[in-house]
């Protein structure tokens, strides 16, 4: 219990170092380790402890096989969770820096290798310890890390990296010899015994001291391999240091005649271009302009970029006064939508490159017993109520869709190139969002509102818009007529098919 007791606080301290922030070497780089890796790995090392605990305190044969095989499966859990804090930071170092990509591989595929050959044994002593015969569950899995960890050794000795370093030979030897021939001979002979009787060869003790020592050749042929790595990523870092002093060096230099040069052009150059500055000043002032004359003086460059500053300060609130102008000329003061001038202008003229015969389908949008909404809420209440339709109406209209305030409570959706059915399946559209929608008034009370939309299409331009607003609000009238709250469409004025007759959307 003493030496278990001493390997769980190797394991803590090792964690906690894993948790702290290291003293990283001035111009490398920290690859934090993501807590929620930790995290885990700490949260099953507990279970794992509980239940190891727990199996040292069962008696029995089958009893405690089942507690010891319990516990070295949950032991393989924090085995696992932390093999994703291992791949956690090989893909930093990876991501930093693609040149490590083959070490960390390697790296890994050698911790995997000396990983398996532990489950291989952990498979087999939870049977012994308990004096069982092995189950074929184990067996099973054992000979599956088997495959594993020679299929691992096949591909690391394939890898050129390892071709590269003939000092590593000695350990590739000492590998084959004990892991692979007297640690791998030692588990075959177990299960070989242990699949017809309990009778073993040797205790439980006595397998981990004769097994443990043979994968130690494992971990120093990965020490010897990450030492040799690291001594090779110094080198490559003091080099690459080396050339950045040289570098710095010579931008220094460059820099030094840059200056020279800068100064020779600020004395031929700069001064006669600088005259101007008041030149400048005197056009974003509209004011005369004053004499030029010679200056000497120093300061040159800060007075130009103070005429600079004056000028775009000028010219930035010239533009954003004229944007202000555009704005509140094209849109509805009350709603944001746009007004019925700027409609009008882009039903006659078009907009974004449209040509002036462009087709077009209009939308006229009445909300219904808007009067009734004024006389029992109030105007106030009445303008939210046309603020979120329009808001509304923009929301659910195409991108390409002109929305204006017609006037009053009404709004109309203009659109480029669509017709009668397109125009008619978006006002049936508006129609049931807008019927659905709940509108809140200031006192927190919710209301319906529907609507009634007469739907035309006809062709951009000044003779056709008149024409094209009088059918689109015959429609609409038609709409309230019969009663509300539905879309009726105005017949085509140039039908491509016979029989084309006046369609009506009501509600289902």
């Amino acid at each position: 219990m003493k030496r278990l007791a001493e390997f769980r606080t190797r394991s803590d301290t090792a964690l906690a170092a894993l948790t702290a922030m290291p003293e990283v070497p001035v111009l490398l780089h920290d690859h934090p380790i993501p807590p929620e890796l930790l995290g885990a790995v700490t949260e099953s090392l507990a279970a794992a402890r509980a239940k190891v605990d727990r199996a040292a305190t069962v008696q029995g044969g089958q009893a405690r096989l089942k507690a010891m095989q319990e516990a070295i499966e949950a032991m393989f859990e924090v085995s696992d969770n932390f093999r994703a804090v291992t791949t956690a930071r090989a893909n930093q170092l990876i991501g930093h820096d693609s040149g490590l990509s083959e070490p960390v591989l390697i790296g890994q595929m050698l911790a995997d290798l000396r990983e398996f050959g532990g489950r291989i044994a952990s498979e087999v002593i939870a049977p012994m310890a308990s004096h069982q015969r092995i189950p074929l569950e184990n067996i099973i899995d054992a000979r599956r890390d088997q495959g594993r960890i020679y299929q691992i050794w096949h591909m690391l000795r394939g890898q050129t990296a390892l071709n590269a370093m003939p000092d590593l030979a000695r350990n590739q030897a000492a590998i084959d010899r004990l892991f692979f021939g007297v640690g791998m001979d030692m588990v075959n002979a177990i299960i070989k015994q242990g699949k017809d009787s309990s009778d073993y060869p040797m205790t439980a003790t006595e397998l981990t001291r004769s097994f443990v020592p043979t994968m130690k050749s494992v971990e120093d042929y990965r020490t010897a391999f990450l030492d040799n790595t690291v001594l090779r990523v110094a080198m490559e870092r003091d080099a690459a240091l080396r050339l950045l002093v040289i570098v710095a060096l010579a931008t220094s230099i460059v820099l030094a005649v840059l200056v020279g040069v800068l100064l020779s052009v600020r004395r031929d150059v700069f001064r006669p271009l600088l005259q101007a500055h008041e030149e400048v000043i005197g056009l974003a002032e509209d004011r005369p302009l004053v004499a030029r004359r010679d200056s000497g003086s120093a300061g040159e460059m800060t007075r130009l970029f103070d005429a600079i500053d004056i000028l775009q300060d000028r010219m930035r609130e010239r533009a954003s006064l004229t944007s202000e102008l555009r704005l509140q000329a094209e849109t509805d003061g009350l709603t944001g939508a746009l007004n019925r001038r700027t409609l009008d202008y882009i039903a006659q003229n078009g907009r974004d490159g449209l040509p002036a015969d462009d087709a077009l389908a209009l939308i006229m949008v009445d909300l219904d017993h808007f009067k009734s909404i004024n006389d029992t809420y109030g105007h106030l209440a009445g303008d939210r109520v046309l603020i979120e339709a329009a808001r509304l109406l923009t929301r659910e209209a195409p991108i390409d869709c002109v929305v204006a305030r017609f006037g009053g409570e009404e709004f109309a959706l203009l659109l480029s190139r669509a017709d009668l059915d397109q125009a008619g399946r978006l006002a049936e559209t508006i129609r049931s969002k807008l019927q659905n929608h709940r509108f809140m008034l200031s006192d927190g009370q919710q209301i319906s509102v529907t609507a009634s939309f007469g739907v035309a299409c006809g062709q951009r331009g000044p003779r056709d818009w008149r024409h094209l607003v009088e059918r689109a609000d015959k429609a609409l009238y038609r709409a309230k007529s019969d009663g509300r709250n539905r879309v009726s469409i105005a017949p085509a004025v140039l039908a491509r098919r016979a029989g084309v007759k006046d369609l009506q959307r009501r509600r289902a």
